[in-house]
């Protein structure tokens, strides 16, 4: 119920007014989000290749309202590739198709994720495009393999808590494509989603179990001691090496196993968000662990 009502909340025109707006907050919030503008994610991302993490960048952002937006949003991902590269930093980028414009039309969505795959590929970097609510799943889907069928610096995401994630899985294998698994964040109705999370749980160990003896590349995004420890006790029983696939972890989470990891010699990338639009993000990370809700709910008493 906590989880759905924070969800809700995000919806909160008021709330998000308050939350930006107050200094207090704001700042509490930088340890999910380090800055609101490029130069921050990428001191960010140097940080977390000198811990021996890579990292992925997300420039925030979502359902624009305009074609000059979805532009503008484009125009930052390109920056961020080329500033990557300027600097020799090993990070990647995610983003999300709405905010490419999604909602303004498949065709033009798909032109500007084109721009954006083709300077990757042209800087041998990578593409993850994000996965959203299930309105978008179909759509997201269609336009990323007409993007893999012209490059491969793309890939996208699965969420283990949709019961069609199998099937979605088996079809992006069948053209190579990478794959970043998570157990997904949006508020679904039962009828498409496991509603227990122990089901959720279940479904995500069976998706891993598909994806890592495929011989392609994946990251297996989580928090989760349990979903770690069955992947890492999968991968030792198939004879899979440590760098034939990635975990993945959000930045200001977990980072004591996030650098355990490290040290165990697993692969770990730490998905870095920036840009002033990190309202949503910032509360779907309250809803997603109640640590993150307590740690937010502490700090902003003792702070006021």
């Amino acid at each position: 119920m906590l989880r759905a009502l924070l969800l809700e909340l995000a919806k909160s025109s008021r709330l998000r007014r308050w939350i930006t707006s107050n200094g207090t907050t704001r700042g509490l919030a930088q340890r999910f989000v380090p800055g609101e503008d490029l130069g921050a994610a990428l001191e960010a991302a140097r940080r977390s290749n000198q811990a021996g993490m890579t990292v992925s960048l997300d420039h925030l952002g979502e359902n624009v309202l305009t074609r000059g937006d979805a532009e503008r949003a484009r125009q930052a991902y390109t920056n961020a590739l080329d500033r990557i590269a300027a600097e020799n930093l090993n990070a990647k980028v995610s983003l999300k198709l709405t905010h490419l414009g999604l909602d303004l039309g498949d065709e033009f969505c798909a032109k500007q994720l084109r721009i954006v795959t083709q300077r990757a590929a042209a800087l041998g970097n990578f593409v993850r495009v994000d996965m959203e609510g299930s309105a978008y799943t179909d759509r997201t889907l269609q336009i990323v393999k007409q993007a893999r069928a012209e490059t491969a610096a793309v890939g996208t995401v699965i969420q283990a808590y949709l019961y069609r994630s199998e099937k979605d899985i088996q079809d992006l294998l069948s053209i190579g494509c990478r794959i970043r698994l998570v157990k997904g964040a949006y508020k679904e109705p039962s009828e498409i989603a496991f509603p227990r999370k122990k089901d959720v749980d279940a479904n995500y160990v069976k998706l891993m179990q598909l994806l890592l003896p495929s011989e392609i590349y994946h990251a297996l995004a989580t928090h989760d001691p349990n979903m770690i420890d069955a992947t890492t006790q999968f991968a030792a029983e198939r004879s899979i090496p440590k760098d034939k696939f990635e975990f993945q972890m959000l930045y200001g989470i977990r980072t004591d196993l996030q650098n355990r990891l490290v040290r165990e010699g697993y692969r770990v990338r730490v998905y870095i968000p920036f840009g002033q639009d990190w309202f949503p993000y910032f509360m779907r990370r309250l809803a997603e662990r109640p640590a993150n809700l307590i740690f937010f709910a502490q700090n902003l008493l003792r702070r006021g």
